[in-house]
């Protein structure tokens, strides 16, 4: 079960975090560490799924969600493509090298601005997405559809938005930090 730790030799971010954990009433740390479960949970399943999938068909987890990405909502510029799968340009950049070697997508520049790239699928592409026998995405729409109320979809799509905007922030400040600490002491 997920417990809280004692983060005093941690970065004072981590110090932080442990006096806002301490401030949740002992009635409510057991929800918290539920709800921590539960998320930690549909994340490792996600990626256990996605890595499983994209196995039998020679590609890894991030490129099978490219492949579906692109399949399902077209061309994507670089950008657009990265937000969709919350990684950096360049992270995604290696992904679409690795593809287009493979002949799965292409890059063509955007007619109106020069300075975009839009991916798509090649003609191989589109025919592994349609041969791939499930995407977990599917599985957890279904299950999200099947489980809650048309309200309940609302409110905690409301909530997960705030949490990850929440988390988006501590890990910006935390990076934020930890690279004022290195340039202090590479001086």
């Amino acid at each position: 079960m997920f417990r809280v730790r004692n983060f005093s030799s941690r970065p004072r971010s981590a110090a932080r975090l442990e006096r806002e954990l301490a401030r949740i009433p002992d009635v409510l740390k057991e929800q918290v560490d539920r709800i921590a479960e539960a998320i930690i949970y549909l994340y490792t399943e996600s990626r256990r799924l996605t890595k499983d999938q994209a196995a039998k068909h020679g590609l890894t987890g991030p490129q099978l969600t490219v492949v579906k990405i692109l399949d399902e909502l077209g061309d994507l510029s670089l950008s657009e493509l990265s937000d969709r799968i919350r990684a950096q340009n360049s992270t995604v950049t290696g992904i679409v090298d690795r593809m287009e070697r493979e002949g799965l997508v292409d890059r063509k520049r955007s007619a109106e601005d020069r300075r975009v790239v839009h991916i798509r699928l090649t003609d191989k592409g589109h025919k592994l997405a349609r041969q791939l026998d499930f995407e977990p995405f599917s599985i957890f729409r279904h299950a999200l559809q099947q489980a809650l109320e048309p309200a309940e979809l609302v409110q905690l799509l409301a909530l997960l938005d705030k949490l990850a905007r929440w988390v988006r922030r501590e890990v910006e400040e935390t990076a934020g930090a930890r690279a004022k600490k290195r340039a202090s002491n590479d001086d």
